[in-house]
């Protein structure tokens, strides 16, 4: 086993397809993002490549854009590690994505379709059978398609390419999600339904405020 706590086989082996360097940032990328990475984990380049079968190359190509991105630190004499948000940064990105997801709400309860939401209801169901599972997995999943639904009924297409990339950066906080998350969906897709602008970005603010103070603060 390469890392602690990252179970056998969940290292994914990279294809080859040019560039080879763009497949391995996103590989490392998605394994930051998701927390098999953990934050304060060193990442040995020669390691990281054997298990993605590559070459060292597109390996210290990607960790070096990544350290670019604020994703990894690289520290003279010592290497790359996993970079651990302080408490500020994520009080930023959480106000951002609050402000981001919260005229999302407001679009989708103004221009939503029948179709629309009845795929927030079934993604909405899915979460709450994973909540039910205990599969945390499914539930962060869920999660991540039932805001992105929201995005896409917003029809702002700006919106959606920059709330997509704060997403990706909330992803990481996504693991301790609690039920209440669900609840609050649920009351999301009621203020839609009810072309309920207001009450849509009622409960979106309400909703993403929750999620930070979910997570421990960090100096």
């Amino acid at each position: 086993m390469l890392f602690n706590g990252l179970p056998q086989g969940s290292m994914p082996k990279v294809e080859r397809p040019v560039p080879l360097r763009e497949r391995v940032y996103e590989a490392l990328l998605e394994l930051i993002s998701s927390r098999s990475l953990q934050p304060g984990q060193h990442l040995v380049e020669s390691e990281l490549a054997g298990h993605l079968g590559v070459s060292r190359q597109p390996v210290r190509e990607a960790l070096q854009r990544l350290n670019t991105e604020g994703w990894v630190d690289l520290r003279p004499a010592q290497g790359a590690f996993v970079r651990e948000p302080t408490g500020d940064e994520t009080d930023q990105l959480f106000v951002v994505r609050a402000l981001l997801e919260t005229e999302a709400a407001r679009l989708a309860a103004v221009g939503s379709s029948a179709e629309g939401l009845e795929r927030l209801d079934e993604l909405c169901a899915r979460g709450e059978a994973a909540v039910a599972a205990d599969d945390v997995d499914a539930v962060v999943i869920a999660n991540a398609s039932f805001h992105a639904c929201v995005m896409e009924l917003a029809g702002n297409a700006v919106l959606a390419e920059l709330a997509a990339h704060v997403e990706h950066k909330v992803r990481r906080y996504y693991t301790p999600i609690v039920r209440q998350a669900w609840v609050e969906h649920r009351e999301l897709i009621a203020a839609i339904a009810a072309r309920d602008d207001a009450g849509a970005q009622q409960v979106m603010r309400a909703h993403t405020e929750h999620a930070r103070t979910r997570f421990p603060p960090r100096p």
